[in-house]
């Protein structure tokens, strides 16, 4: 084997970016040279693994802008990992990982996040888990809520086209104070919630209103026949791919639109947040069939940057320490956090820690996912009771974590 050469693929090159993720993905991105991941990425955002002038590993890192508690930070969105099996083992992709932090870090990507293939490939990186997908599926005749929405509020449906200027709007309300939320590009819209997928049939949206015309809210869904779901009936789905609502209110209504179709015998929802308000305004939430699944993986690839562009609701102080990172070695050492008026300022001390979070620890505590507290129980930050109640109430969220799209 001739020297490995590792450096961004050039714009000839993606073809083999194609060829590598169509191999180790088993087609998930679409087969040959010109499959998505070869199209919807560019060669500026690679890290790739050469022998010679065949590409045997791939790496991407897409710029994105994520929520964080109010705030916006730069995130770099880990996708296209791979490499050919005759390439395992030989530690190419800690490499690109390696190489790929500093270049996030040089950029001002101070969070890396990814969906994983398998946990156990990322977590030996730092990564952690810090969010959850929750399913539904409920039949329509069981959507009943404890209290019905006012009478002033109009759910109709509205062309995606149309209303595409009123998703935005709503959209970035939405999620303006919850952390993971990405924002979204058109070209991020167009590759997830209105994904035009011929299996699934057309995208519908349906808008809620105030009595003035003044948007709360939208459900963006498709509904198919078929005999998809087995009742005599009832044998049509509807598959939500988003719903979002400005106040519990419009929530009601989009449940109630959705409940008036009669012919649909399965509701499907995927990729709630673990927030979402269903299971107290149902009648019998036990008919959502709610369970969480995996989400996406955040690892803190700069921690000073991070915890300075991170939003806070409350004010105060902490000495943060973090355990020895092999990744990213900047990182070690001691940093004393000062939040006043909710922004923070972040600078290395000698100062003795008050807490102490493994890389993995702290994005579950800079995310909200997990509490200071479950996590100092569990053995993944050490500190006094003092300390974890003071680091609990500097990394609370208004809201839980969650990352809809994927990348």
């Amino acid at each position: 084997m001739s020297r490995i050469e590792i450096r961004p693929a050039t714009d000839a090159e993606m073809g083999q970016v194609g060829l590598i993720t169509s191999y180790v993905y088993g087609g998930d991105h679409g087969d040959g040279e010109r499959n998505n991941a070869a199209i919807n990425n560019r060669a500026e955002w690679t890290l790739c693994a050469f022998d010679g002038p065949t590409m045997v590993a791939s790496y991407a890192t897409i710029p994105f802008t994520m929520r964080a508690n109010g705030s916006a930070m730069a995130m770099g969105g880990v996708s296209i990992v791979g490499t050919l099996p005759e390439y395992r083992r030989r530690g190419l992709l800690r490499t690109l990982t390696e190489q790929s932090f500093e270049t996030m870090r040089d950029r001002g990507q101070t969070v890396a996040a990814l969906w994983a293939s398998q946990a156990a490939i990322y977590r030996r990186f730092g990564y952690s888990m810090c969010s959850v997908r929750r399913t539904y599926e409920i039949d329509t005749v069981d959507i009943r809520l404890l209290e019905p929405p006012t009478d002033d509020l109009v759910v109709a449906r509205e062309s995606p086209t149309e209303a595409f200027d009123t998703l935005k709007s709503l959209y970035r309300d939405f999620v303006a104070h919850r952390t993971c939320y990405l924002h979204r590009s058109s070209f991020l819209w167009q590759a997830n919630v209105l994904a035009n997928r011929p299996a699934d049939g057309p995208v519908h949206v349906a808008v809620c209103r105030s009595g003035d015309g003044h948007p709360l809210g939208y459900v963006i869904y498709t509904l198919r026949g078929g005999g998809r779901v087995n009742h005599p009936a009832r044998s049509q789905e509807i598959v939500i791919r988003e719903l979002v609502w400005l106040s519990a209110d419009a929530c009601r209504a989009l449940w109630t639109f959705i409940a008036r179709h009669d012919l649909v015998g399965r509701v499907r929802w995927e990729n709630a947040p673990a927030d979402d308000p269903a299971w107290e305004l149902f009648v019998e939430p036990r008919m959502l069939n709610a369970r969480d699944r995996e989400g996406a993986y955040f690892r803190i690839v700069d921690v000073p940057g991070a915890l300075a562009g991170r939003g806070y609701d409350r004010d105060g102080e902490c000495v943060i320490a973090v355990a020895p990172d092999r990744e990213t070695p900047w990182n070690n050492g001691t940093w004393r956090l000062s939040v006043t008026g909710g922004r923070a300022e972040v600078r290395p001390t000698t100062d003795a820690a008050d807490i102490t979070f493994t890389v993995r620890s702290l994005a579950s505590a800079f995310t909200g996912y997990r509490r200071v507290g479950w996590l100092a129980n569990w053995g993944l930050a050490e500190g006094d009771t003092d300390a974890v109640g003071r680091a609990d109430a500097l990394f609370g969220t208004r809201y839980a974590p969650s990352c809809p799209d994927n990348f």
